[in-house]
């Protein structure tokens, strides 16, 4: 209830600046959205990847271990008919402790990703907010605004694609090659 109030009494804030000083011509105010710059940047593919190649070897031994229990499963399914009580009470045992194991191993990668990944998205939310703020200082914008905190935003004050451009890598230049000597016309 409070935080709602906040937000109202700011919205008021903006707009009564925006009015006075639109009314002068000379506020400049800009949106982005966080979402789909973080999205739209090569830093969070990158990230991606990080986290895919880190959490890649714990991803594998889960579906080995998948793969056991399906093969006890079956194995148990096919020989229980002829295996003593003994036997199959141990693979049931077995079968019961693995799917446990399998369940809780699977919990901890699940719950390990999502924080490795928060922790990505975090650094990277924190980056882009900076080379946003810069973009905004260097384009002299007045007033820069996250989509979270907007209820409307028109085409004209979306900044977000310039600050997804920022975010990506410049190209360098190709090294300059020496141009090829021509070689003469052959002699009749």
């Amino acid at each position: 209830m409070i935080g709602s109030k906040v937000w109202l009494a700011a919205a008021i804030v903006v707009a009564g600046l925006a009015s006075g000083a639109h009314a002068q011509g000379n506020l400049k105010i800009g949106v982005i959205n966080l979402g789909r710059v973080v999205e739209g940047s090569p830093q969070y593919a990158a990230a991606k990847k990080k986290i895919d190649d880190e959490f890649g070897p714990r991803q594998r031994d889960l579906e080995a271990m998948a793969t056991k229990l399906r093969t006890q499963q079956e194995t148990l399914q096919r020989d229980a008919p002829v295996m003593s009580e003994a036997e199959r009470a141990n693979l049931e045992r077995q079968l019961r402790d693995g799917q446990r194991d399998l369940e809780r191993t699977r919990n901890e990668v699940v719950e390990d990703f999502n924080l490795r990944q928060n922790e990505e998205i975090g650094l990277l939310q924190r980056d882009i907010i900076s080379q946003a703020q810069q973009y905004a200082r260097e384009q002299k914008f007045d007033l820069l605004l996250a989509d979270q905190t907007v209820v409307f935003a028109s085409t004209a004050v979306d900044i977000t694609d310039a600050v997804i451009a920022v975010l990506k890598p410049t190209p360098t230049a190709p090294a300059a090659t020496a141009p090829r000597p021509q070689t003469p016309a052959p002699r009749r």
